[in-house]
């Protein structure tokens, strides 16, 4: 069991996936050499056999209780109704409409930041990065090979949106953590964070348009059914007035079925079919996820969180190192756990005894711990948004890496906070 000390080398498990993952990718070449799940596998192995004061039987009910957490399995249940809705949408001719209809309205050259904006707003409707890439990489597919843009950016654009509103939506799971562990309200929260990302948002922006004005985007936007668009723009209306997630991906996914039926895109019997192969094509990520929360809650057992956290707490000094450490301890701890909710739900309370003990106003806290956890979530590359991203598109994570520009500047926006900003 992990003290209040601490435990640096329960931390292995971690360090071993890193060292395997990243390094048979680097030696390789390629990244598709070592599947991820083998090695999460390697490194579940690894934590199985620390700390032989726990039984066999007793490290199986540390993580089945990590398993069975609710935010690990509104994760998965997430995972497959968005699987269902692209594998039902595909099928259904949505993406391919989808997508020569926004041509046919939109400039060639903004595709890609009208993909940026898109994911910002309905991130922040939905309140989820993942329905959010499930809803548009498959158009950001269709465009990449409309307008001759890279896949990779197209994609990028797509997660950049998404992580805008993974922690500034008032729906979102991070935020209602956040501001459950810091002791805030809601809408508090959301002005301080909001006030941050803002420029990180705008100059995302302008490096997309930079990036891609340039480009020979030749424009031939084909036919289109608006009636197989209607989806797309139930999803986003369902998403922009609030209504739950898996409300909005399953009704989503209904509707484009009738339509499908209904075009005579998609034959009657081959309904379930359709769905079945969405779902079952986002089984890898979600056995990941599973894998990946047993690992954690063997590394939380045997003191490994408890051992960043101290490390951090010791080492600030003053209000703005108060900031600084909450700032790292969030990022520390994502990159552990590999989900921001669990990283905010573990580090929420070591952050709430740093905003007392150095007078970080609760607003101010819960938004650098929700801040910081996305800004690892969107740059990990075995975090679920990107292994996500690149599942549905045939890419790899570091393919999609070099384009997440908005994580990194919401990280330069957060510190530049931090240090210049007048004290509470």
């Amino acid at each position: 069991m992990g003290n209040e000390r601490g435990n640096g080398a329960a931390l292995l498990p971690i360090g071993v996936f890193l060292v395997i993952f990243l390094g048979a990718g680097i030696v390789t070449g390629d990244f598709y050499a070592m599947p991820a799940i083998v090695a999460f596998l390697i490194a579940l192995f690894i934590a199985f056999i620390q700390n032989r004061g726990l039984s066999f039987q007793e490290k199986i009910r540390v993580i089945s209780k990590g398993v069975g957490d609710e935010n690990i399995i509104t994760m998965s249940l997430i995972f497959l109704c968005a699987g269902g809705f692209s594998g039902a949408v595909t099928a259904a001719g949505g993406v391919e409409s989808t997508v020569n209809f926004g041509l046919s309205i939109l400039p060639a050259k903004i595709a890609v930041v009208g993909l940026f904006v898109i994911g910002c707003f309905i991130s922040v409707s939905m309140g989820t990065s993942m329905g959010t890439i499930a809803a548009l990489a498959p158009i950001a597919v269709g465009i990449s090979e409309k307008t001759g843009f890279s896949l990779a950016v197209c994609i990028g654009a797509v997660v950049c949106g998404a992580m805008f509103g993974d922690n500034l939506s008032m729906i979102s799971d991070t935020t209602i953590a956040a501001v459950k562990t810091q002791g805030c309200e809601m809408k508090d929260k959301f002005r301080e964070n909001f006030l941050i990302v803002l420029p990180a948002a705008i100059i995302t922006i302008i490096i997309f348009l930079v990036i891609t004005w340039n480009g020979n985007a030749s424009v031939a936007a084909g036919s289109y059914n608006i009636l197989r668009v209607i989806p797309y723009i139930l999803v986003l209306v369902g998403a922009l007035i609030g209504i739950n997630v898996f409300v909005v991906l399953i009704g989503g996914t209904v509707v484009s079925l009738v339509v499908g039926v209904a075009t005579g895109s998609l034959a009657a019997g081959e309904m379930f079919t359709a769905v079945g192969s969405g779902v079952t094509g986002m089984y890898d990520i979600t056995v990941i996820s599973i894998v990946v929360a047993c690992i954690v809650s063997l590394v939380k057992e045997f003191g490994g969180i408890q051992f960043i956290l101290n490390l951090i707490k010791r080492s600030i000094r003053g209000q703005r190192g108060g900031e600084a450490g909450i700032a790292g301890l969030s990022l520390l701890v994502d990159m552990c756990t590999a989900n921001n909710t669990v990283a905010i739900v573990m580090a929420g309370p070591i952050a709430k005894d740093i905003s007392e003990e150095f007078d970080i106003s609760p607003r101010r806290s819960a938004s650098l711990l929700d801040i910081f956890t996305s800004v690892g979530q969107g740059l990990i590359p075995y975090g679920a948004q990107l292994l996500s991203a690149a599942s549905l598109t045939g890419l790899t994570p570091f393919n999609i890496m070099p384009y997440l520009f908005y994580p990194i500047l919401m990280a330069i926006s957060a510190i530049l906070f931090i240090a210049f900003r007048k004290a509470d």
